[in-house]
């Protein structure tokens, strides 16, 4: 028998350093100052290790074109399926508008042109619907793509961890350097951290690809386990850089790379190139994304828990293009809102849909914890090719703590805690109350039709299930 064609192991950790890692999020993390560094390591420890080996397991496990929608769904049923299925993608067009508010100011920034209201709406649908129809390409079409991408993503955030470090050799650090002021500050940036978990958010993507890899048991955990911890380094280092140049509090979140490096190179030819390298960093972002989004959507369709317009597939590729095209009309709805003659819109419009973004991806991740338990709980004959080495009390921990984290992060981006922050964060809070509204109507039609409300993984099912997996193999063998 030929042996299994498809991704490569180095495409796979492209992959996940082409998803995880994004260079805009950069400069927000760095905003909080020295602390950051403390916050990463407290993070990576406390969040990323155990959310990424309960993926690892999850991943292994399950194989599902459904990802972490179906794992919510084996744990926990179809009503908290549902709420992460809208959750998960509708932070993927808010994200794109987001991305999208960037080019033209990046542009304008490195070219020395100046847009309009009208030129720059024009670039910002340009680059919504070239990233739309990338979207209609399977995944294994796209290697260049996913290697190139996550290959400028780590050159862009190394050059600027090494500018910074030269800057400072000449100039002397931006920021004060002090051991205190590698200490938690809890009175300044704090808001911010949601960002730092954002930076780890994604590895569960290329569990949507599992059809596409010669051997997903094998290369999912090893993925996980490599791919974070260059992530995390390479997130340190361009943290450093930029905050070698930039003092803190003048870190704008939009563009707080980009004014880094202006400020250590000036308006040079590297300039250019580095702001270019970037923008084509945004193109690879949202390709890499849409892959598991898409997919994710098309199949909560398909279980009733997203409509049945994101469950349509092309009949040419097999591609979810349908979800594909919702998600470039709602990202291009979104864009409009510059058009509403209000200065905090029209001036911190990156920032508002990007931390909208991020609140919806990190309650995404909610209930995936609380599922992890259920599925062990309830399933615990089911062969495990990767288990997350906690059980009992550890194990309660090592999920309880990571989303007691996600709660406080989204609370902390969007919730004005004192009168100073009631300006920046009202809109940000009622555009979210506003869409979890509308995720409740979604959740609500898409379960029409459907005969009964699944309520997740009991053991009477789970060793039907087994049982019939076996007889599938057994029949299949001979």
């Amino acid at each position: 028998m030929a042996e299994k064609k498809g991704l490569s192991f180095l495409t796979i950790i492209s992959t996940v350093i082409c998803v995880v890692f994004v260079c805009e999020a950069a400069a927000p993390a760095a905003a909080i100052g020295n602390q950051q560094f403390f916050w990463w390591i407290f993070l990576i420890i406390t969040f990323l290790v155990p959310y990424g080996l309960a993926v690892a397991e999850l991943g292994t496990t399950y194989d599902s074109e459904g990802g972490i929608i179906d794992w919510i769904r084996d744990g926990l049923g179809d009503r908290w399926a549902a709420r992460a299925s809208y959750y998960y993608w509708i932070n993927y067009p808010l994200w794109i508008a987001s991305l999208a508010t960037m080019f033209p100011d990046i542009i304008g920034m490195a070219f020395g042109v100046e847009f309009s209201l009208a030129g720059s709406l024009l670039i910002e649908l340009g680059f919504t619907w070239i990233v739309t129809f990338m979207a209609f390409s399977k995944v294994s079409d796209s290697e260049a793509v996913l290697n190139g991408g996550a290959v400028i993503k780590v050159a862009v955030a190394v050059l600027v961890g090494v500018l910074g470090i030269w800057y400072a050799s000449q100039h002397g650090f931006a920021n004060d350097m002090s051991p205190q002021t590698f200490l938690p500050n809890f009175g300044s940036g704090i808001d911010y951290i949601s960002i730092i978990i954002f930076n780890f958010m994604g590895f569960e993507v290329i569990c949507t690809m599992t059809d596409d890899m010669k051997d997903p048991k094998r290369e999912i955990p090893r993925a996980v386990i490599m791919g974070g911890a260059a992530i995390a380094v390479i997130y340190l280092f361009c943290g450093f850089g930029i905050g070698a140049a930039v003092p803190a509090d003048q870190i704008d979140p939009d563009y707080g790379m980009i004014v880094a490096v202006e400020t250590m190179v000036g308006d040079s030819p590297l300039f250019q190139i580095i702001c270019v390298a970037f923008l084509i960093t945004l193109f690879a972002n949202m390709a890499s994304w849409s892959f598991g989004v898409n997919s994710v959507a098309a199949y909560a369709a398909q279980t009733g828990n997203m409509p049945k317009a994101f469950g349509r597939l092309s009949e040419k590729t097999g591609m979810p293009n349908n979800a594909a095209i919702i998600n470039g009309i709602v990202a291009s709805v979104t864009l409009c809102i510059q058009l509403i003659p209000v200065e905090a819109i029209s001036n911190g419009v990156f920032w508002m849909l990007f931390s909208a973004s991020v609140v919806f991806l990190l309650l995404t991740y909610i209930p995936m914890f609380p599922a992890f338990m259920n599925l062990r709980k309830n399933d615990p004959n089911r062969e495990r090719v990767y288990e997350l080495p906690f059980k009992g009390a550890m194990l309660k921990v090592a999920m309880v703590v990571p989303m007691v984290e996600l709660v406080l992060a989204v609370i902390a981006t969007i919730v004005p805690l004192n009168a100073g922050e009631v300006a920046d964060k009202l809109p940000m809070l009622i555009i979210t109350v506003v869409l979890l509204v509308i995720g409740e109507v979604f959740r609500v039609v898409s379960a029409k039709g459907r005969t009964e409300e699944y309520k997740g993984l009991t053991p009477e099912l789970a060793a039907e299930r087994l049982a019939k997996e076996a007889a599938e193999a057994e029949q299949t063998a001979e």
